[in-house]
């Protein structure tokens, strides 16, 4: 089974072959640490997260690496009105995002390097530049000269003057071109900063992400994720300082980006003050739900956020859990897969289409017990999405509204339950009645099976 992706740079679907099929390497721009992330940076961390789980099905070998941004103006300023300093500040919440990617369900990538730990490595890959041309000294600044490269918007497929048009650039009086962009800065004393043959200053963003990648992939990899957002400018200068400083091209073979996300149809900004964080999100939907939104549409299509969609991925997932909850007990795989399962492999070899692996997800969870699917077989297939890895009590549970003042603890619910089944008992029906009615007023539902009586949080 061929693994195919649409490629940002080529503008067409094409059928992955990694440089050295022993070894798949790729790239995804993580955070910038200086605030919770919201659910418009929890996207490619899910989708990328299930590529990682796509590879590694296929490849004996794959390195994923992820940075994180921990030395950014924004942290600065974050730190400043937190009366800190940048190190306080991006490990708090880069802790944070460490457990709010955990809570969704996220692997770790295999290497997460700090922007803050490679300060020589881009300190040397900007004197290379400066070296080949392709670099300049202003004003104690450095700045690619964008002109030197005749690749120079590629990813974008634009003229330089149509990319500039709207976007935000650095209005430096010295430059050379007004899309020449900085590679390293200087620092006044009250600003973080690293000695540099051109004074103390700190990187420009680009420059971090083409540094780290040189130092733990090689100077070429076979794929490059992030959010659609990044194409231009962030995407495109990694592409020209890295062939630049490199003289290997293609930087990165395949370019993937995801859509935006709306909520309720409107783009999620600060200056509307609509932004929803992954850490507000869970306080009252369940981590697993929102990992199955995030993958209910297509990556590349935009996903609107709603309380309806919400809602129906709730109800397929309790279906899901509600199969696992009523399967047979078989710990193990079949022999053979179903197929469902090979057809759900065959969606995600597609492009990532995770819509329609989620809808093979179901047809195999309908076969459990008949067809030699099992539980674990379920469970597998699962896996592939970062999904129905809990325990189905757990999950029926464990919901958000736990923590509601009007819910009951676990011990109380299983002592109301025990009074109802002694009320059975003793054929007094009504009281039993009345225990259950009490309990679904406080969210809690009941379920009896011959296995006993059941309950969930609703």
């Amino acid at each position: 089974m061929s693994l195919s992706f649409f490629n940002t740079l080529t503008r067409r679907k094409e059928i992955f072959t990694p440089i050295d099929p022993a070894c798949v390497r790729f790239y995804v721009c993580g955070p910038t640490v200086y605030n919770y992330i919201h659910i418009g940076n929890a996207r490619p961390a899910v989708i990328f997260d299930v590529l990682f789980r796509v590879l590694q099905q296929h490849y004996p070998q794959v390195k994923y690496v992820r940075n994180i941004t921990d030395v950014d103006d924004k942290i600065h300023q974050a730190a400043q009105a937190a009366h800190t300093n940048i190190t306080a500040i991006s490990e708090q919440f880069t802790q944070a995002y460490h457990q709010d990617l955990a809570a969704l369900g996220n692997l770790a990538p295999t290497i997460e390097p700090r922007a803050t730990e490679h300060i020589p490595a881009m300190i040397s890959m900007i004197e290379t530049l400066i070296s080949k041309g392709h670099a300049y000294v202003a004003e104690q600044h450095v700045l690619f000269d964008v002109n030197s490269d005749a690749h120079y918007g590629q990813l974008s497929n634009r003229k330089l003057d149509d990319m500039l048009a709207g976007a935000r650039v650095d209005p430096l009086p010295f430059k050379k071109h007004p899309g020449d962009f900085v590679l390293w800065k200087p620092s006044t004393p009250d600003w973080p900063g690293w000695q540099s043959p051109w004074g103390r200053g700190r990187p420009g963003w680009h420059i971090e992400c083409s540094a780290m990648i040189r130092q733990h992939l090689g100077e070429q990899i076979d794929l490059h994720g992030g959010g659609q957002d990044l194409i231009f400018p962030h995407h495109e200068n990694e592409i020209a300082q890295s062939e630049c400083a490199c003289d290997q091209r293609p930087f990165a073979q395949f370019w993937l980006h995801n859509g935006y996300i709306t909520l309720d149809q409107e783009k999620m900004s600060k200056s509307l003050g609509n932004m929803i964080t992954v850490r507000e999100l869970l306080t009252r939907t369940s981590p697993e739900v929102i990992r199955y939104v995030l993958l209910s549409t297509h990556y590349r299509s935009p996903l609107n956020w709603s309380d309806d969609l919400v809602e129906q991925a709730q109800q397929r997932l309790d279906r899901l859990y509600q199969r696992l909850r009523d399967a047979k007990v078989n710990p193990s795989l079949s022999t053979t897969q179903h197929p469902a399962a090979l057809a759900m492999q065959h969606a995600l070899a597609d492009d990532l289409n995770t819509p329609l692996a989620l809808m093979h997800l179901q047809e195999l969870a309908q076969q459990l017990n008949q067809d030699s699917v099992t539980s674990a077989d379920v469970r597998q297939a699962g896996l592939l999405l970062g999904l129905l890895q809990q325990d189905p009590e757990h999950y029926f549970k464990q919901r958000p509204s736990a923590t509601d003042n009007q819910t009951l603890d676990d011990v109380a619910i299983e002592q109301a339950i025990e009074s109802r089944n002694q009320a059975r008992r003793d054929k007094n029906f009504a009281l039993a009645d009345q225990i259950r009615q009490q309990l679904l007023a406080q969210k809690i539902e009941l379920e009896d099976s011959p296995q006993g009586t059941r309950w969930r949080r609703q």
